[in-house]
């Protein structure tokens, strides 16, 4: 299984990544240890949402998605949760499944 997660920074800003242990995933950026330079420098501080799918072309093709929408549309997806909406003309929705945080 692959895992495309959005964190949120102390900037507000929202980094978005791929893994395949969400958890210890966490730990690389929350401890700054085999973190994202983003992560690094702009300090994780929550993780806002996980999707899980298949594939790592599938999720590439998500995180892609994903990191060129605009942050109010970024903004959206973590509190709506409207993958398939906002992004129905370049992905197939159904490929992926929100996680709830707890969930791993």
């Amino acid at each position: 299984m692959y895992y495309i997660y959005m964190l949120r920074c102390e900037d507000n800003s929202i980094y978005t990544g791929i893994t395949t242990d969400v958890e210890h995933r966490m730990k690389e950026h929350f401890n700054k240890v085999n973190c994202a330079k983003y992560t690094y420098v702009h300090t994780a501080k929550k993780l806002e949402a996980v999707w899980q799918t298949e594939t790592r072309v599938l999720a590439s093709k998500l995180e892609y998605r994903i990191k060129k929408l605009t942050k109010a549309k970024k903004e959206e997806l973590i509190n709506e949760n409207n993958l398939e909406e906002l992004l129905c003309e370049k992905i197939d929705g159904t490929q992926y499944k929100r996680l709830e945080n707890n969930s791993f």
